[in-house]
C-alpha cells in the first residue's frame, strides 16, 4: 500500500460547499490527515491572499499553489516560485482585448484591476465583481485599462476575460493565439484565461513536490474543474469530486462524494485511515 505524503486540494467546488462555506467536518479531516504526517496544500486559481485566508482557517502553514500555479509561497513577500506575464505583454494583450466588448481583469498577488464594461454573466459576478475580500486585496475598476497601464504598468499573474457573446470570444482567441506566443490561452464558453506559457495547476504541484522532495506517486490531488485534470492524472492518486464534469471524473483514479456531501472528508477518511505515521513505521523497522 502506497504511503501518501502530499495532499493537494482545489478550493472552490472541492473544499468549499456551493455556498462558499467550509464545513467543520472538512477541517477535522484536514487535521486527521496532518496527524498522519501528510503535507497538505491548496492548489487554486484564487489569488494568494484569498487562499492564505482559507489556509489559516484550516491551520495550514504550508506553501500554497495559487494564481493557477503562477505563485507558490507561504508568505506574500517570499515566493518559492513565480511566473508572470511581462508588463509589456500585459499592456499589448489589453490593447488587443479592448477592441472587443468584454470585461478584462488583471490579477496580481497584491491587487486586481479591471475595466468597467458590464457583461451579464453569473461567472463574471463570481470571479470579477466579488469584492468581499477587498479589505486585504484591493480591487480597482477603471474606464480604460490601456490608459491605466500606460501610467502604471502591471506585470499580471493572470488575465481573465469575459465576453457577452461566444463568437466574440472565438474571434479574440484566434487573434491572440496568432499574435502572442509566450502565453497560454484557455477558452471556456464565454471567457478566456491568459497566463504565462507553462503555468498550470499541474506544473505548480510538480514544482512544490520537487521542492519538498516528494515523488509524484506519493501525492494525492483532489479537484472538480477541467483545469484540475492535469494534476489529477499526474498524482499518485487522482480524485475527482462527484460534482465535477464527466471529463474530470473520467480522468480520476477515484471519485468521491460531492462538495455538498463532505466529499473531501469522505475521501480522506477512506484512504488515510489505515496509513500510519512515518515515524511509527520507522520504529517498527528498527524494532525488527
Amino acid at each position: 500500500m502506497t504511503a501518501y505524503r502530499l495532499l493537494a486540494l482545489n478550493i472552490d467546488g472541492t473544499l468549499l460547499r456551493s455556498n462558499g462555506r467550509l464545513q467543520s467536518s472538512t477541517k477535522e479531516a484536514i487535521e486527521f490527515v496532518k496527524e498522519k504526517e501528510v503535507y497538505v496544500t491548496l492548489v487554486t486559481n484564487r489569488h494568494f491572499q484569498s487562499a492564505k485566508k482559507l489556509a489559516k482557517a484550516l491551520r495550514l502553514d504550508s506553501l500554497l499553489v495559487t494564481h493557477g500555479g503562477a505563485f507558490i509561497s507561504e508568505s506574500l513577500d517570499k515566493p518559492l516560485f513565480e511566473r508572470r506575464i511581462s508588463e509589456e505583454m500585459t499592456f499589448n494583450l489589453v490593447q488587443v482585448l479592448e477592441n472587443f466588448n468584454c470585461n478584462i481583469r488583471l490579477t496580481h498577488e497584491r491587487f486586481s484591476i479591471g475595466n468597467r464594461i458590464k457583461v451579464a454573466s453569473n461567472l463574471l459576478s463570481k470571479s470579477i465583481l466579488n469584492t468581499s475580500d477587498s479589505m486585504f486585496y484591493p480591487v480597482q475598476f477603471v474606464d480604460s485599462l490601456g490608459d491605466s497601464l500606460r501610467d502604471e504598468p502591471v506585470s499580471a499573474r493572470r488575465i481573465d476575460v469575459h465576453f457577452k457573446h461566444e463568437d466574440e470570444r472565438t474571434e479574440a482567441e484566434s487573434l491572440l493565439k496568432d499574435a502572442f506566443e509566450d502565453v497560454d490561452i484557455r477558452s471556456h464558453s464565454n471567457s478566456l484565461d491568459i497566463v504565462k506559457r507553462g503555468v498550470s495547476k499541474e506544473n505548480g504541484l510538480r514544482a512544490l513536490a520537487s521542492h519538498l522532495k516528494i515523488p509524484l506517486d506519493q501525492t494525492v490531488a483532489i479537484g472538480d474543474a477541467e483545469d484540475d485534470i492535469g494534476m489529477i492524472t499526474s498524482a499518485g492518486l487522482g480524485v475527482a469530486m462527484w460534482n465535477a464534469p464527466f471529463e474530470v471524473k473520467s480522468a480520476a483514479d477515484w471519485v468521491t462524494r460531492s462538495n455538498n456531501q463532505q466529499g473531501v472528508e469522505y475521501m480522506v477518511k477512506e484512504h488515510f485511515r489505515k496509513q500510519q505515521r512515518r515515524d511509527f513505521l520507522r520504529k517498527i523497522k528498527i524494532d525488527k
